[in-house]
C-alpha cells in the first residue's frame, strides 16, 4: 500500500476480490470466443482486412469511436482533465465533431467509392506511387508507436493497482490481442471494439455518478477544486492566460481544424472501420453514428479526472508513474467503486487498452500487406498468400509494439505523446487530402513533395523544441496545436507552388477522386433518420449547445 505524496488522504491500492477477477476473466473468454466464431469466415484477404465490406452501420459506427477509445481516451483524457480542467473537452468537441461530420458527408463517398483498401491506396490513385509509399511508411511507424502506448499503459495500471509484473502484463496483453486478431481479422477486432464500447461506458458511468455524489454534485466539485478556470471551455482564450496556455486561434485552427481533421479524415485506423460497412450509405453513416457517443464522452472521462483532484491534490506534482496525472482515472475507480463495480471498471480500462492496440495492429497489417509488401516486394501473389502475410505481419506488429511500449515511458503524459505524433504525421497529410479532393489542378509531385516537406518541418519543430530547446510554443497542448498548424501550412503552400509548375493528371483519371469531377449520387435514404444531413444537423446542434453551456 502506498500514498500519493505527503498530502494524500487515502490509499490507492486496489483491494480486488474474486468477483472482480471473475468479471475480468469473463471478458477475456467472451473476446476470444468472438474470434473463434468468426474464424471460419476468414476465407479471403478482403475478409481478413476489410471484413468483406459486409458490416451494418451501427456496428461500424460504434467501432469507429471504439477504436478511438484506447489509452488516449481513458487515461490520457482523465490525466489531461486533472491538468487542464474542462478545457480538455475541446479534444472531444471542437477537436472531433466537425471533422467527423465532414469525413462522413464529403470524404467517405471518395474513400468507399474508390474501392481502395486503405488510405495510402487512395493516395496512389489520386497522386502517385511515391505519395502512397511515403504515407504507408509514416503511418506504419505511427501505428506501432501508438499501439505501444496502450500496451504500456495497461501494464503500468495493473502493475501499480494489482501488483502484477510489468513485463508479464505487457506480454499478456500482446498474446491476447494476437490471438483474437489472428482468429477473426478485422471483423473480430470490430465486434470486440463494439463490445468494448459498452464495457467502457458501463465502467465509467457509475464512476462519474458516484464520484459526483461524493463531492456534492457539480457545484460541490467546483467549490472543492477551487479553480474557476477549470470549468470553462473558452475562458481567457483571447490571450494565453488559461489552463491550455494557448489562445482561441490555436484552439480553433491548430486543434479544431488541423489536428482534428488530420486524424478523423486521414488516419486509416478509424477510416478502416467505415470501409468495412455493407454499402456506401452505411459507410457515410458510420462517422455520424460515432459522433453521438463522442459528444457525451467528456462527462465520463473528464469529470472523474476533476473529482480525483479533490482527494489527491498533489497528483502529478511528485516524481513517479504512481504519482502521475495518468493515474487519475484508475485512482478514482479504486477510491469510489465497490467490489464488483471495481471489477467492471478495471475491465473497462482493460477493454480500452485492448481496443486501442487492436485497432492499431489491424490498420498496420492492412497497410503493410497492401501498400508495402504487395506494392514493392511481391506484386502478383495469390490472395491466399496475402492473407497469410497479413497473419504473419500481425505477429510481427505486436512484437514491435512491445518494443515501442517502453518509448511511452519517457513521456509524463500520454496525451502529450499522442498529440506530438499526430502533429508530425497527420497534420501535413490533411493539406494533401484537401487539395487533392477539392482542387483538380493539384499534381502528383506537388502532393508528394508537399507532404514530405510538411512532415519534415513538423518533425524539426518537435525535435527543436523538446530535444534541443531552441524555442517554445508554451504548454505541451499548445505546442502540438501550433506545430500541427505550421506543418499543415507548409504542406499546403509547397503543394500549391509545385503543382503550378508541374503537369496535372487528365480529368478522366480524376473522376471519383476529385469533388468537382465526381457525379453526385442521386439515391437518397428513404428513412429520414438515416439521412446523413439529418444526423449531421442533430449532432451539430448538440455540439453548439455544449459549447454554450460551458463557455
Amino acid at each position: 500500500m502506498f500514498t500519493l505524496g505527503a498530502v494524500a488522504t487515502a490509499p490507492v491500492t486496489a483491494h480486488v476480490q474474486w468477483v472482480d477477477y471473475l468479471i475480468i476473466g469473463v471478458y477475456f473468454l467472451v473476446t476470444l470466443g468472438i474470434g473463434l466464431i468468426l474464424r471460419r469466415k476468414m476465407k479471403s484477404s478482403e475478409d481478413f482486412f476489410l471484413s468483406g465490406r459486409s458490416l451494418p452501420s451501427w456496428v461500424t459506427g460504434l467501432a469507429f469511436v471504439g477504436a478511438n477509445l484506447g489509452a488516449l481516451e481513458i487515461l490520457g483524457m482523465g490525466a489531461a482533465a486533472a491538468q487542464y480542467g474542462m478545457m480538455q473537452a475541446h479534444f472531444y468537441w471542437i477537436g472531433a465533431i466537425p471533422a467527423m461530420l465532414f469525413v462522413a458527408i464529403f470524404m467517405m463517398p471518395f474513400y468507399y467509392g474508390s474501392k481502395a483498401h486503405s488510405v495510402p491506396g487512395f493516395l496512389k490513385l489520386r497522386y502517385n506511387e511515391a505519395t502512397r509509399g511515403f504515407n504507408a511508411i509514416t503511418f506504419g511507424i505511427l501505428t506501432l508507436l501508438t499501439s505501444g502506448i496502450n500496451m504500456y499503459a495497461a501494464a503500468l495500471v495493473f502493475n501499480v493497482l494489482l501488483g502484477w509484473s510489468l513485463d508479464a502484463s505487457i506480454w499478456l496483453a500482446a498474446v491476447f490481442i494476437m490471438a483474437y486478431i489472428l482468429l477473426g481479422g478485422l471483423t473480430s477486432s470490430i465486434y470486440n471494439e463494439t463490445l468494448q464500447f459498452f464495457l467502457i461506458v458501463a465502467g465509467l458511468l457509475p464512476l462519474t455518478i458516484i464520484g459526483l455524489l461524493n463531492v456534492g454534485g457539480w457545484s460541490g466539485l467546483q467549490e472543492r477544486v477551487n479553480n474557476p478556470a477549470f470549468f470553462h471551455l473558452w475562458i481567457n482564450t483571447a490571450g494565453n492566460n488559461n489552463p491550455f496556455g494557448v489562445n482561441f486561434i490555436g484552439i480553433a485552427l491548430g486543434l479544431g481544424f488541423v489536428l482534428s481533421f488530420g486524424y478523423w479524415c486521414t488516419d486509416f485506423l478509424v477510416v478502416q472501420r467505415a470501409l468495412a460497412a455493407e454499402d456506401e450509405a452505411a459507410a457515410e453513416r458510420t462517422p455520424l453514428i460515432a459522433a453521438f457517443p463522442k459528444l457525451f464522452f467528456p462527462f465520463l472521462a473528464i469529470i472523474p479526472g476533476l473529482v480525483v483532484l479533490t482527494v489527491f491534490p498533489q497528483l502529478g506534482k511528485t516524481p513517479g508513474f504512481e504519482n502521475s496525472f495518468n493515474m487519475a482515472i484508475p485512482y478514482a475507480m479504486v477510491r469510489y467503486l465497490p467490489n464488483g463495480l471495481l471489477g467492471l471498471g478495471l475491465t473497462a480500462l482493460l477493454a480500452a487498452f485492448m481496443s486501442g492496440m487492436a485497432g492499431n495492429v489491424t490498420a498496420f497489417n492492412t497497410v503493410w500487406t497492401y501498400d508495402i509488401y504487395r506494392a514493392y516486394i511481391k506484386r502478383d501473389a495469390s490472395d491466399r498468400h496475402y492473407l497469410n502475410m497479413g497473419r504473419i505481419v500481425t505477429v510481427v506488429g505486436i512484437i514491435l509494439s512491445v518494443g515501442t511500449a517502453y518509448i511511452a515511458a519517457s513521456f509524463t503524459s500520454i496525451m502529450d505523446y499522442v498529440q506530438a505524433l499526430f502533429s508530425v504525421v497527420n497534420a501535413p497529410l490533411l493539406a494533401t487530402f484537401l487539395l487533392g479532393m477539392f482542387w483538380k489542378r493539384t499534381t502528383a509531385w506537388g502532393g508528394f513533395f508537399g507532404v514530405v516537406i510538411g512532415t519534415l518541418v513538423a518533425l524539426f519543430l518537435w525535435i527543436g523544441e523538446t530535444v534541443y530547446h531552441l524555442f517554445s510554443f508554451g504548454s505541451s497542448e499548445g505546442s502540438s496545436m501550433w506545430r500541427a498548424l505550421i506543418g499543415w501550412g507548409v504542406c499546403f503552400v509547397v503543394t500549391i507552388i509545385i503543382s503550378l509548375f508541374t503537369k496535372p493528371k487528365p480529368d478522366e483519371e480524376l473522376k471519383g477522386l476529385v469533388y468537382s469531377l465526381t457525379p453526385k449520387r442521386t439515391a437518397v435514404e428513404t428513412v429520414w433518420y438515416k439521412r446523413p444531413i439529418v444526423l449531421a444537423s442533430i449532432a451539430l446542434v448538440i455540439f453548439i449547445i455544449f459549447n454554450l453551456m460551458f463557455f
